[in-house]
């Protein structure tokens, strides 16, 4: 066999166009695989230590938090427990406490009641030592005040000055007895002060709710306007004389009661009257009832006036009670006429007066107290 030459591989480099001048050719590594094994050895080495101790770390670093996990928690159990325990403690303490406070409260309650007795009875001990102490005069003056006050009290409850009077009058005739030169003042105050009641003019209360009463009576037979008159019955005569010649005429006949009932029927059947007002024509009959009713009410309502001192608003009733009974009922009647006149004295006598003032007595009872 023929020995072939050996060729020897001839680098690219040598086989490539050198580069133009001005131009640079990138840098090519020349060594093979070859040679970068070993220090690939060289450098994973410490690579493979760093990553077993880190992992070790990590490894030791996990059961140490693991096992410091549990121990926080089993803190927090036993502080949950202990919490329990405590708010468990404390709801027995609070209940106790409520119960305590309960019973606090009842025992402060019947303390407040004693102690209110107590103050009680104090007041009326030294109310009695007080009145044990005056003497007869100031007794006097004392008893003569509540008197006064007392009967000033139900005058202007009433409206009526004879409370008032009589306690004065009262008052003037123990001063007389007593004649003490002290209370002098007092007994003049007194004398002016009963002149000035009795001269005073009051609406009698009583006497006016006594006339509404009869008033109220009253309007269930008050006569309508409107109202038809009942034809009152002919007395019947046995030789009554017939008035014409055409019923004498037919007087002995048998149909004579006939006639006679359809002439009555016949005349009754046109009713000619006077009415000034045409509401009062114009109402109805079945309208009478709630007309008495409303009337009622006014003279009610006037009543509750007079007994609350409310003067304007009863007389205000009173006139439209007035005007209602000119209005629908027939005032030329006996009752009508009376009705009306009840209630212009009503009107006349239900002016509001103020009470007579006795500010002069109750001065110098004031004065006679201080021991002036």
């Amino acid at each position: 066999m023929s020995a072939e030459p050996e060729t020897t591989p001839v680098p690219d480099s040598a086989t490539r166009p050198a580069p133009a001048a001005g131009v640079t050719a990138p840098v090519q590594a020349t060594a093979g695989p070859a040679s970068f094994a070993p220090e690939r050895q060289a450098t994973s080495r410490p690579l493979m230590w760093s990553l077993g101790v880190l992992a070790t770390v990590a490894v030791v670093s996990s059961a140490f938090l693991w096992q410091k996990l549990s121990g926080i928690q089993e803190q927090l159990a036993r502080q949950s427990q202990d919490t329990n325990e405590q708010a468990i403690e404390a709801k027995t303490l609070a209940k106790q406490a409520q119960e305590l406070a309960r019973d606090t409260a009842a025992h402060l309650a019947l303390t407040d009641n004693k102690l209110n007795e107590v103050a009680l009875q104090r007041s009326q001990l030294e109310e009695l030592m007080q009145s044990l102490s005056r003497s007869r005069d100031e007794n006097l003056v004392v008893d003569i005040d509540s008197a006064i006050r007392l009967a000033q009290q139900q005058a202007q409850l009433t409206g009526s000055v004879q409370p008032l009077l009589v306690a004065l009058r009262s008052a003037e005739a123990r001063l007389a007895k007593l004649s003490h030169p002290r209370l002098a003042p007092l007994q003049r105050a007194l004398t002016r002060d009963i002149e000035r009641v009795k001269s005073a003019s009051v609406a009698d209360t009583p006497g006016l709710l006594i006339r509404l009463d009869e008033l109220a009576r009253w309007v269930d037979d008050l006569p309508l306007a409107n109202a038809v008159a009942t034809p009152q019955p002919k007395p019947v005569t046995e030789n009554a004389v017939p008035a014409s010649s055409w019923a004498r005429a037919v007087s002995a006949s048998w149909w004579e009661g006939v006639l006679l009932a359809v002439w009555d029927d016949v005349r009754s059947l046109v009713r000619v009257s006077r009415i000034d007002r045409p509401e009062a024509g114009l109402l109805a009959p079945e309208q009478s009832y709630f007309l008495r009713e409303n009337l009622k009410l006014r003279l009610l309502n006037a009543r509750l006036a007079l007994l609350t001192r409310h003067h304007e608003a009863a007389r205000q009733d009173l006139t439209q009670v007035q005007l209602d009974l000119e209005r629908y009922f027939d005032v030329g009647s006996r009752r009508g006429l009376a009705a009306q006149a009840a209630v212009r004295q009503v009107l006349a006598d239900s002016k509001q007066v103020e009470l007579p003032r006795i500010d002069e007595t109750l001065a110098a009872l004031t004065t006679a107290a201080a021991g002036r």
